[in-house]
């Protein structure tokens, strides 16, 4: 007959025997690492706003990864945080989307179609020569955004009023020289950008500008910005002049397309990014319309400002907003401190 205490020392025994021996780096080690990668989880998450695409989420993952990899002391998150989230907004390439955002750009689509119209028509350079020039001056301002390592008010949106000339210059030279019509002109481009929409989420899992932080990205989205001035061109002069609608009810109908893909999206909550790039689109020909209704004469139904007042008009409100925006860092996403 065993006593109690007998029998709870050989149960010991057993336990001890079925354990076999203890190593405690195989207990203490595993929780250690597991309390770090909660650390390193807890400030990215703290930090950094995934997107909703596999790119995104390979982002985040990323830089816990680096994170991780550090072998520098970190003495508390609110050190290594803004570090890591600088980082990233400081490669962006593309402002914050703001008011300020939407006004010039409508500012620069309308100078694309007036300042088409000067240089070809009224100093006489002609279409292919003006295609020439304003193409060239497009690569010097390409190479000045794709060389910046952020968002340079000045640099980029002297690229966009570019590119929108150029988006122009191509529909026209289309339509003028090889005799394309304007429906053809339109459905072309809807769907060659339809093609480059889908092979840059093909390739980088995102259409949301707000991950433009590497060369290739930054490639696809200019190349989309090409084709949507290409594309409103063709779609405003199909609406105002093909089917006889004038310029005003033609920007009337675009600006009402605006404003219901802004209901779409504030008051539905439609996906962000497909609601940007449709009103990204629709700015296009809402531009070029207004642009005709205070260039063209009277007689063709505008105000009759011609373009050359027309162009320097918008032109000096584009750089002063321009200048603004350099001077404040309003539209930066380093200053609003939104993560890209």
């Amino acid at each position: 007959m065993h006593t109690e205490q007998e029998l709870d020392k050989k149960l010991l025994a057993a336990a001890n025997y079925l354990r076999g021996p203890i190593d405690f780096k195989g207990y203490a080690f595993p929780l250690l690492f597991f309390k770090r990668i909660s650390q390193v989880w807890c400030t990215s998450r703290s930090g950094l706003r995934p997107e909703k695409s596999r790119s995104g989420s390979v982002q985040v993952h990323r830089e816990m990864l680096l994170s991780m990899k550090s072998t520098e002391p970190q003495p508390n998150v609110a050190t290594s945080l803004p570090k890591s989230t600088v980082t990233r907004q400081m490669l962006n390439k593309v402002p914050e989307i703001t008011a300020f955002f939407w006004i010039i750009k409508v500012l620069c689509t309308t100078v694309g179609e007036t300042a088409a119209d000067y240089l070809n028509t009224t100093l006489g350079i002609g279409l292919t020569n003006t295609t020439y020039v304003v193409g060239a001056l497009l690569v010097v301002a390409l190479v000045f955004q794709f060389r910046a390592r952020r968002y340079v008010p000045g640099i980029y949106w002297t690229a966009v009023v570019l590119i929108s000339v150029v988006g122009t210059l191509i529909t026209d030279n289309l339509i003028e020289n090889f005799g394309v019509t304007l429906p053809v002109t339109t459905l072309a481009f809807s769907v060659i950008l339809a093609i480059v929409f889908a092979v840059w989420y093909r390739v980088e899992g995102t259409l949301s500008i707000h991950s433009i932080f590497t060369r290739r990205r930054e490639a696809f989205y200019w190349l989309a910005i090409l084709f949507t001035f290409a594309l409103g061109t063709a779609a405003g002069d199909l609406t105002a002049e093909k089917l006889n609608l004038g310029y005003l009810a033609s920007a009337g109908i675009f600006a009402a397309a605006i404003g219901l893909t802004a209901i779409a999206h504030y008051g539905f909550k439609v996906n962000a990014v497909l609601t940007f790039w449709i009103a990204y689109i629709l700015t296009r020909p809402l531009g070029a319309s207004i642009g005709d209704l205070l260039a063209q004469p009277k007689a063709l139904g505008g105000l009759g400002l011609g373009t050359t007042v027309t162009s320097l008009i918008f032109l000096a409100a584009i750089l002063a907003v321009t200048t603004y925006l350099t001077l404040t860092r309003a539209d930066a996403t380093e200053v609003r401190g939104a993560p890209a």
